[in-house]
């Protein structure tokens, strides 16, 4: 299935200056029994985001009103914990499109850019910098440049280049998941396969094992 392709992203930010947050509070485990990806999103965050009564904890940043965007900045070592994919479509599903971090868990950003979800790797001190600011003036722009790798804080200008593996870098920039991918570049395959295959008859016609 064909997603919404990410170019360039210009949006606010919604801060979460966590560190350690691992997928089981990104999406508990008691909401993973759905077979779709759509509709995690309502769950994300479920045990911060809500009281035991079901009523909004208002002290937690995505009942926030003054916060918002397309855009998730979180503390270090961001989706830790078990390898489950619903984490990253709880975030997807939420409306976010991108989240910042200094570190993810290996398997998490994998999933990430398998779903459509950019995770962009900053410095420590860049990701602080983003944080304290985003707290202080919510209205903070953000762009991120795929084609480019390059993050940019609008208001001050400060930079970062971060690294994304070539083939997930197309992927997104096409709005394709793996399989997508495959199936646009068919037509080339299977002339790489039919060139392969005539390449390989050629030399076994032209081989004479009596004329060693």
């Amino acid at each position: 299935m064909a997603r919404e392709k990410f170019e360039i992203l210009e949006s606010t930010c919604v801060p979460l200056p966590l560190e350690n947050v691992d997928t089981d509070q990104i999406i508990p485990a008691r909401f993973l029994s759905a077979t779709t990806r759509e509709g995690f999103g309502e769950n994300l965050f479920r045990d911060w985001r809500f009281n035991k009564d079901g009523s909004k904890n208002m002290n937690f940043v995505l009942n926030n009103p003054i916060f918002g965007g397309k855009i998730l900045v979180a503390g270090k070592n961001f989706g830790s914990g078990s390898s489950r994919e619903h984490a990253v479509w709880a975030i997807y599903d939420y409306g976010f499109r991108a989240v910042v971090s200094s570190f993810f868990a290996d398997i998490f950003r994998n999933n990430a850019l398998n779903n459509g979800l950019l995770p962009v790797v900053v410095p420590e001190k860049f990701l602080s910098d983003l944080l304290h600011l985003v707290l202080k003036a919510p209205e903070t722009k953000v762009k991120i440049d795929l084609p480019s790798q390059k993050i940019t804080v609008l208001p001050t200008g400060q930079s970062a280049d971060f690294d994304i593996n070539p083939f997930k870098k197309e992927c997104l920039l096409k709005g394709l998941d793996d399989i997508d991918y495959l199936l646009s570049i068919k037509d080339q395959i299977i002339s790489f396969e039919e060139s392969n295959k005539q390449s390989n008859e050629n030399r076994n016609n032209g081989h004479n094992p009596q004329g060693r």
